[in-house]
């Protein structure tokens, strides 16, 4: 199915199952244990050993030598794969750095040998006796000393970067009347996920099935089958449930080609999760950035000027951290640059972690706003609303599908009690308590992919859906059964979905908040073929039916779906395409994040006291995962404002506080009661389901909102995350 034009009416508007919220079919697995995760699939591969991944210990240079003697000769030890043993293996399109170093290393950590043993301490222990001898290079790990002479994202050899640009930044940020020129900064991020990394392999002559945790099957099994020189069709990946990824899980990693050279070494399933501590350095993380704000603005608050410059680094060959996205769209004003620069550094692999670009830009860019309604004498809220724009500010013939920003901020504000807010910075206690409210926009483009399905309806009446679709703990199992229930007009428990398997047609995938939109209207797609073939065997006309309580109506006749297949299943497949509708409109998700702190006067503890996000995101399928999307992502946002920052060692390359101890995450006494508030829209432009995104929306700008609530309490602004106590301790009001 091409989508081309805005989407008409259709069966999905009739909301009887879409838009309602309805409990995670998945959840009574999940709660029970018979959920199975990568690491648990024993009766599909039996008798399976144990691997154990070694790790670099430099971050940049070669290995001299490895002596596995005493390793092969330890109890249980069945084999060891190395880079010598394994051969040329070659990189995934979507890999930065080898999955499997040597003798050259890429990185700290980097893979660079598997030990497969009868029992996992077996493993451990041997693992424990392999002797390296490393040849340590020189390498660069600062980033600030590495921008000082990075060149433009974008810049190949022969060839410069680019800046964005638009009108004339510099001559009108000079003649602005009220101006603000400042830097932030945000450290480097782990994703945490709460599964490690994990898989088991398994050998059947020269096919290769993987069972592992991964968000982008398709990705994955083109990656695995590429590093290892087989054709596609003779891997198989399956995924049916992953315990978080958060962007960490998009790609392929060491975990799945380990267990598969060692399972092909020792010809039996091997299974290997990743350890804890190798999690942070072994794969990708969220890149620190510095970022350079400069806004000018008329007395009335109207802005004539933005630049926004970020800075990130990363491996060679990767990418920048894409900190500017949103202040190309989020707000007006007709003189405008955003550029990135990126750094060569030989710390672990930079990529995607839940909003890539938007996240860490919004941290930054809306205490910019902040700080300039506070030059102006304005209002924050009044100050965002006043430079709203209904168009893209580069491209102003492209208006916006659905813009309704102002609407979040105001409405917000209401429920929020921002009126009682006092502008004045450090002027409300409670008791010991140092207390303020911040604001800031939230904003995330969506993301139009191709995305497949299969449905199948049965001689029982049952529908089926396969789609290789992941759910990553987002509810995906109940929204593709929602949306099959809704347009085939059957209750959802007569639906069956099967997910995350190479074997089904290839989905969007999970991430970039895109896989819920896409994948539902890709089953969406497969089900109006099968509404089609059911109408069909019926001898009905297919352009009138309507199909609700198990019936087929057509006029004054009905009938029973289930008759539709008493002759034999009926099955049917298509996907979600996608025309020109993204160019001529913007497509994007808009917000606003409301946060009330409190900062002990006296130690300079910062506690979180309220939150609100107001959500405008297109059609939302269903409110109560959505709703869980969002609290999540909001308290992923006080993560990264007040604890989460992975500590770069700068004399050796590596992240030091790489596991659960040290790498801080909010816990339940961190947060406080978070209100989820959904505007009413359904967005034509975006798909068939009038659908877009919110998974990522509920993080962007929430950092910035507690930063602000920080500045509003305290009256001491912090621009470098995450905002400890030590920032701000020794400038905090006078306590007598």
């Amino acid at each position: 199915m091409k989508f081309t034009e805005p989407a008409g009416t259709n069966p999905i508007d009739r909301m009887t199952v879409v838009g309602r919220a309805q409990d995670r079919i998945d959840g009574p697995r999940k709660t029970s244990g018979t959920a199975p995760y990568a690491y648990e699939h024993h009766k599909e591969a039996p008798n399976a050993a144990y691997g154990w991944i070694i790790g670099a210990a430099i971050a940049k240079g070669r290995i001299r030598s490895m002596n596995l003697d005493d390793a092969r000769g330890a109890p249980g030890v069945l084999g060891i794969v190395t880079a010598q043993e394994a051969g040329k293996l070659a990189k995934g399109n979507f890999n930065t750095a080898k999955l499997l170093g040597g003798p050259d290393i890429d990185h700290y950590h980097q893979a660079i040998a598997i030990v497969v043993a009868e029992t996992f301490e077996q493993a451990r222990a041997a693992a424990g006796l392999v002797r390296i001898d490393y040849e340590r290079a020189k390498g660069q790990f600062d980033l600030d000393d590495a921008l000082k002479s990075a060149p433009l994202a974008g810049a190949e050899e022969g060839k410069p970067g680019k800046e964005d640009r638009t009108g004339s930044f510099e001559s009108a940020f000079a003649t602005a009347p009220v101006q603000l020129d400042a830097t932030y900064t945000t450290p480097d991020h782990s994703h945490a996920m709460m599964e490690p990394f994990a898989s088991i392999a398994s050998w059947d002559g020269d096919h290769l099935t993987v069972w592992t945790s991964n968000q982008m099957i398709a990705w994955g099994r083109g990656d695995l089958a590429k590093t290892l020189g087989l054709p596609k069709e003779k891997v198989r990946l399956i995924s049916p449930y992953v315990g978080g990824g958060f962007g960490g899980k998009l790609f392929l990693r060491a975990d799945a080609v380990m267990a598969a050279l060692g399972a092909k070494a020792i010809g039996r399933p091997v299974k290997v999760a990743m350890q804890r501590p190798l999690m942070a350095n072994n794969s990708t993380h969220r890149p620190a950035t510095v970022q350079r704000i400069r806004i000018g603005a008329a007395k009335d608050g109207a802005i004539q000027a933005i630049a926004h410059e970020s800075g990130s680094g990363d491996l060679p060959g990767g990418g920048p951290e894409t900190a500017v996205n949103q202040t190309k769209l989020l707000y007006a004003g007709p003189n405008r640059l955003t550029s990135m620069r990126l750094a060569v550094l030989n710390l672990p692999e930079g990529n995607a972690m839940r909003a890539p670009g938007e996240a860490p830009g919004m941290m930054a860019l809306e205490i910019a706003m902040d700080e300039m309604a506070e030059k102006l004498g304005m209002d924050p809220v009044a100050f965002r609303v006043k430079n709203d724009t209904q168009v893209d500010p580069e491209k102003p013939e492209r208006r916006f599908s659905q813009r309704q920003l102002v609407r979040c901020l105001e409405e917000g504000a209401q429920r929020f009690g921002w009126s009682q807010r006092n502008a004045k910075p450090a002027q409300v206690r409670d008791g010991r308590w140092l207390v303020g409210m911040g604001v800031a926009s939230a904003f995330r483009n969506h993301i139009n992919m191709k995305s497949g399905a299969r449905v199948t309806l049965g001689k029982d009446g049952r529908v089926a859906v396969e789609t290789d679709m992941t759910d990553i703990g987002t509810g995906s199992y109940t929204i593709i059964a929602q949306t099959a229930a809704e347009m085939m007009g059957v209750p959802m428990e007569t639906v069956d979905v099967r997910l995350g398997d190479s074997d089904y047609p290839v989905s969007a995938g999970s991430g970039g908040q895109f896989g819920a939109a896409n994948a539902t209207a890709g089953v969406y797609a497969a089900c109006v073929k099968l509404r089609e073939a059911v109408a069909q065997r019926l001898g009905f006309n297919s352009a009138d039916l309507t199909f609700a309580n198990g019936q087929v109506t057509s006029g004054n006749r009905s009938v029973s779906l289930r008759d539709a297949a008493s002759s034999g299943p009926l099955t049917a497949e298509d996907r979600i395409e996608f025309g020109d509708l993204g160019k001529t409109y913007q497509l994007s998700t808009f917000g606003a994040h409301f946060v009330e702190v409190g900062v002990d006067a006296y130690t300079g503890v910062t506690r979180l006291r309220r939150m609100l996000a107001v959500c405008a995101a297109g059609r939302i399928l269903n409110p109560k995962a959505a709703r869980s999307q969002v609290i999540g992502a909001m308290t992923m946002g006080v993560g990264s404002a007040l604890m989460e920052e992975l500590a770069v060692d700068k004399r050796f390359g590596f992240f030091v506080n790489h596991d659960l101890a040290g790498y801080e995450v909010p816990v339940h006494a961190d947060i406080p009661h978070q209100e989820v508030v959904f505007l009413e829209e359904a967005d034509d432009k975006a798909n068939p389901m009038k659908a877009k995104g919110v998974g990522e929306l509920g993080l962007c700008g929430v950092g910035a909102a507690v930063a602000n609530a920080v500045y509003n309490a305290t009256g001491v602004r912090i621009r470098d995350y995450p905002l400890t106590l030590e920032k701000h301790l020794d400038r905090l009001p006078a306590i007598a």
